[in-house]
């Protein structure tokens, strides 16, 4: 469920929200219902905003982010503005939910998952294809990767980084 079918969670957990909270638009109730999802007391129990988070992306994923204009442009296309309004407020007010509520040592921001569910509905795609097209965008790298682990023989195998620019001299913060 967290490759591959996060975002079928973020859309489910959505609707869960839409259904609990009347009024979209009052981020009070809104965030008290974040805090009741992260409390265990809501939704499916898992103490989870999914969506929130990313084991590399900290600060922010970059991919939520370029997405987002295009989201929103389809949400305006499909009249579906006001479940754009409400997935903007909950990317904005969840980690304040979540810092609040857990001690976290670095950043919680939304992931590409958390608006890729949501296009999906919006294209009007089966939620039992999410899956599948994750899948799809990411089965070249998976097959060069058993590739990689059948001629190498049991090895582990960590990417490298060789730099083929020139060395430049270090020039100081303040000379720059």
């Amino acid at each position: 469920p967290k490759h591959g079918g996060a975002n079928i969670k973020v859309v489910e957990m959505m609707r869960d929200i839409e259904a609990h909270v009347s009024d979209w638009t009052d981020e009070d109730a809104v965030r008290a219902y974040l805090n009741k999802i992260l409390s265990k007391e809501a939704f499916d129990g898992k103490g989870l905003i999914y969506g929130m988070g990313h084991a590399v992306y900290s600060l922010s994923d970059p991919r939520a982010q370029v997405f987002k204009g295009f989201v929103e442009k389809l949400a305006v296309a499909k009249g579906r503005d006001k479940d754009f309004a409400l997935y903007s407020m909950i990317e904005r007010i969840a980690p304040e939910v979540i810092s609040q509520k857990s001690r976290i040592y670095k950043g919680v921001s939304a992931n590409v998952d958390f608006y890729s569910g949501f296009v999906y509905s919006m294209l009007e795609i089966p939620l039992e294809l999410y899956t599948p097209i994750f899948a799809i965008a990411r089965i070249v790298g998976w097959s060069a990767h058993r590739i990689e682990e059948l001629i190498n023989m049991d090895k582990i195998i960590r990417p490298a980084y060789k730099s083929v620019m020139q060395e430049l001299e270090y020039v100081p913060l303040d000379q720059r």
